[in-house]
């Protein structure tokens, strides 16, 4: 990152966004401080893709002056992803008071406390500083546990969190009403969406054990497995194929490892990722049959782990979605509401739809097969939980599109080869994508 502009994510009412923060630095004798924005506004963003659209276009904003400000433009999507120091769950302070002062609370509670403070001072929130200054602990909290030890340290935590319960809306309210997200550049958003995608399949790769000097090997074994439609689902249980002798190798090879929360209770949280954005929600199957979080045929998703771990610790309408028909679903809802929960999506449940349809238009070599495959998955299941017939049509041998996904999931040297143009193809599955996303929710 250019030295001394950081990106950070703001956890608000609104969703998680992303924006850039300039902590104060000497100029001509002067000290500043500063964030993405313009007057008034604060700029933030859906996502880093939507950043980097942003900073590489924008001319007009708060920080064109800083003296760092000429490499940022030049930075790549990743680059502008906030790490997890820089990521400030305002939205979940009310849950972090409610519990004991740790020393892993108080430290998360003085970044969240001191990130806000800048916000005032930069923005001139005079009612956030009213309730920031008027309790004495949160002036505390970067010495860490020793103010909120002893009877003292008690009265002094108890007076945070009542401050925290009566008026902690106050401080997000003030910010989220600041919030604006600017329009972005669409050509340029569409290359930088790709990069983001293509950061989240590499990472989901790297996770999944998957070297790129391997990716040859991985292809021709891939090519010998079935299609998602006619593969068996086997929940944690899967096996692959060793590339170098043949033999077949359980993927869990450690059968004393415990099988974790959401194996246990056999729902698997998923991320789907758009042209626009990230999305978050829950799935099952139910007697083989897809089952996700929502009903009549509309996901409810949401823009991170945390804000649908926060969801269903208050479920409201999410406890009636189709998901409650599943033995386990109170197991779930249990756990979120006494804060328990965490929402860690496997690889195999990661879904990157964005920038496939480009790469069908350019043809095979272009296709990642395990890219396709997985979008595949998700729209079969999610059709067959709606009971749309559209996208089995649509993915049928006997259509173009089907024809090609059938022989980039299953190359066979005697059927005939796909041929250009694409434009066909590509328009096809642009439809299924664009159906799909209208039966996303963001909450």
């Amino acid at each position: 990152m250019a030295q001394d502009i950081i990106p950070i994510e703001l956890g608000l009412p609104q969703g998680d966004l992303v924006t850039l923060w300039a902590p104060r630095w000497r100029e001509d004798g002067e000290e500043w401080e500063a964030f993405l924005g313009d007057e008034d506004d604060l700029y933030a963003f859906p996502d880093s893709a939507h950043l980097a659209a942003f900073v590489r276009t924008a001319d007009q904003h708060d920080l064109v002056d800083h003296p760092a400000w000429d490499a940022v433009p030049a930075l790549n999507v990743p680059e502008l992803m906030p790490d997890d120091d820089h990521c400030f769950d305002l939205v979940g302070v009310p849950e972090m008071v409610a519990g004991e002062p740790d020393s892993w609370t108080l430290s998360e509670l003085a970044e969240i406390v001191n990130i806000v403070r800048s916000l005032a001072d930069v923005c001139e929130l005079d009612e956030v500083h009213e309730v920031l200054d008027g309790c004495e602990a949160f002036s505390l909290l970067d010495q860490g546990q020793l103010p909120f030890t002893g009877r003292e340290g008690g009265r002094l935590w108890n007076e945070l969190s009542k401050t925290v319960s009566d008026k902690w809306d106050v401080v997000l309210d003030s910010i989220d009403e600041l919030i604006t997200v600017p329009e972005v550049d669409a050509a340029t958003l569409d290359q930088t969406a790709e990069e983001l995608a293509a950061f989240h399949e590499e990472s989901a790769e790297s996770e999944a054990g998957v070297d790129s000097d391997e990716r040859e090997d991985y292809e021709s074994v891939y090519a010998d497995s079935t299609t998602g439609e006619d593969s068996e689902r086997s929940g944690s249980e899967e096996t692959t194929t060793d590339t170098d002798t043949g033999d077949e190798t359980d993927d869990d090879a450690d059968e004393d490892a415990p099988a974790g929360f959401w194996t246990e209770v056999g729902i698997d949280p998923i991320k789907i990722v758009t042209s626009e954005r990230e999305h978050f929600t829950l799935r099952c199957y139910l007697d083989d049959e897809p089952i996700f979080l929502g009903s009549n045929g509309r996901i409810e998703t949401f823009p991170s782990e945390r804000a649908l771990a926060r969801a269903l610790a208050e479920p409201g309408d999410l406890a009636r979605t189709d998901l409650a028909d599943v033995s386990t679903w109170d197991e779930v809802l249990t756990s979120a509401t006494a804060g328990e929960l965490e929402i860690d999506v496997d690889p195999d449940n990661t879904y990157v739809l964005a920038g496939l349809a480009d790469d069908i238009g350019d043809g095979l070599d272009a296709i990642d097969p395990t890219q396709l495959e997985l979008a595949v998955e998700l729209l079969t299941d999610t059709a067959d939980w709606a009971g749309d017939d559209s996208v089995h049509d649509a993915l049928a041998s006997s259509e173009r599109l089907g024809w090609l996904v059938s022989f980039v999931l299953n190359p066979d040297p005697t059927r005939l080869s796909p041929s250009a143009p694409f434009d066909a193809e590509q328009k096809a599955w642009h439809t299924l994508v664009e159906n799909f996303e209208t039966r996303l929710h963001l909450n």
